[in-house]
């Protein structure tokens, strides 16, 4: 009886992390480059449960197998393109990626809509995605697709929640000609170069190179570890597996837009209501199993 109990109790956790992991993805909805979540259960290890003595000492039966319960094992994010959203800011700027090629030009296998593919042996294949990479305050480097950028009082290009956003010699990039004079506008192209709007001129970094946004691509993006804010980083063993975005049609910067979040709410909403029917489920199964052991201690312990 306490294992029913158990196992009940097991699924109304797991109901409730999934509700919290929907209820964040619609809280997001109108964030720039948000990747919905999806919470993923799996169950506890199977029992088998033998007879022992059946029908003679010494003899076991196998009766079968017994699931005690489920879990919510991880939350994975969903790298679906969101659709891009028109700003005519010169400072926003959308990422547009759809890598279907590897490093050395060989096509990738065919993804589903939500980037993965199974092979027949059972292998799952993400496709690589491509971010913008920023630079918190301890100067290391994380990953965004959020596009809504503006300029510090020292000229350097930030995310809306302060990190430094890097060009591809890795530094940050900053918006100032070569008399020290910040620049108001800005042309980026797709390849993410840097223009002066006013004479067409690319823009110079100390080493008198193009300044160019450094749009890095993940190889495996389910290995990324959300830290909030939209930014997400890499354990150490999978910092070999960033390298830059060749910048072509499979991976493009489009200024004037950001990408909107990729949360479909009316999926949402019904996943939401799926987790609360279940959790109530659940919680009646709990209801059910405490009102039989009132029974057993009240009733049948006076008998």
């Amino acid at each position: 009886m306490l294992r029913g109990l158990y196992t009940a109790a097991a699924g109304m956790i797991t109901q409730q992390r999934k509700h919290d992991t929907i209820t964040n993805n619609i809280s997001n909805l109108n964030t720039p480059g948000f990747k919905q979540g999806s919470a993923v259960s799996r169950s506890f290890p199977e029992m088998l449960i033998s007879a022992l003595g059946a029908g003679a000492p010494g003899v076991v039966k196998n009766i079968g197998k017994l699931n005690t319960g489920v879990l919510a094992e991880e939350d994975l994010s969903i790298y679906l393109q969101g659709d891009l959203q028109e700003t005519k800011s010169p400072l926003d700027v959308a990422i547009v990626s759809n890598i279907v090629t590897d490093v050395t030009g060989q096509a990738l296998p065919p993804f589903d809509k939500s980037g993965k593919y199974v092979t027949p042996e059972g292998e799952r294949i993400f496709q690589p995605q491509a971010f913008i990479t920023v630079q918190n305050e301890q100067g290391e480097e994380r990953y965004s697709r959020n596009g809504k950028l503006t300029v510090n009082v020292e000229g350097q290009l930030i995310t809306p929640e302060g990190y430094k956003v890097l060009d591809t010699n890795g530094q940050p990039i900053l918006l100032r000609d070569a008399n020290g004079q910040m620049i108001a506008n800005v042309k980026i192209l797709q390849n993410g170069t840097f223009l002066d709007a006013v004479n067409g001129q690319p823009l110079l970094d100390a080493g008198g190179n193009p300044v160019t946004l450094l749009i890095s691509r993940v190889e495996n993006p389910n290995r990324m570890i959300r830290e909030g804010n939209g930014v997400y980083r890499l354990n150490e063993e999978d910092a070999a597996t960033v390298t830059p975005a060749v910048m072509n049609e499979e991976v493009q910067v489009h200024q004037g837009y950001i990408e909107r979040s990729n949360v479909d709410p009316t999926q949402s909403m019904i996943d939401m209501m799926a987790a609360l029917r279940a959790y109530e489920t659940n919680q009646k199964m709990v209801q059910f199993y405490d009102k039989s052991l009132e029974k057993a201690v009240n009733e049948v312990g006076r008998v």
